[in-house]
């Protein structure tokens, strides 16, 4: 796997996100109590950007349509979008926050 720096840890706090991008792909980049999780930062109902929603525990509400996702698997909880997001490999070496697209 090619992981690419995405952001810094002490950019993202607990229950925050932040829109990244990696390889010239948007990333969701999202810290649920301590832990870094990525998914695509467009909702795959109208491509919207997720990091403009809202972040609830390990959920992520879509702005536009209230589409739900779960930011550990990219997994929809609650329609419209019907497709997941795609989930992307995350480490942490030391401050930084390393993703893979590929």
């Amino acid at each position: 796997m090619n992981f690419e720096k995405a952001a810094l840890k002490e950019e993202i706090s607990s229950g925050k996100m932040k829109a990244v991008e990696v390889s010239g792909v948007s990333v969701l980049l999202a810290n649920v109590a301590g832990e870094y999780y990525a998914i695509g930062n467009k909702c795959t109902h109208r491509g919207c950007k997720l990091s403009s929603g809202v972040l609830e525990g390990e959920n992520v509400k879509c702005p536009c349509h209230k589409s739900v996702f779960n930011v550990k698997t990219g997994e929809v909880l609650h329609g419209p979008a019907t497709k997941p997001a795609p989930k992307y490999a995350v480490k942490v070496e030391e401050k930084q926050i390393l993703v893979s697209v590929k």
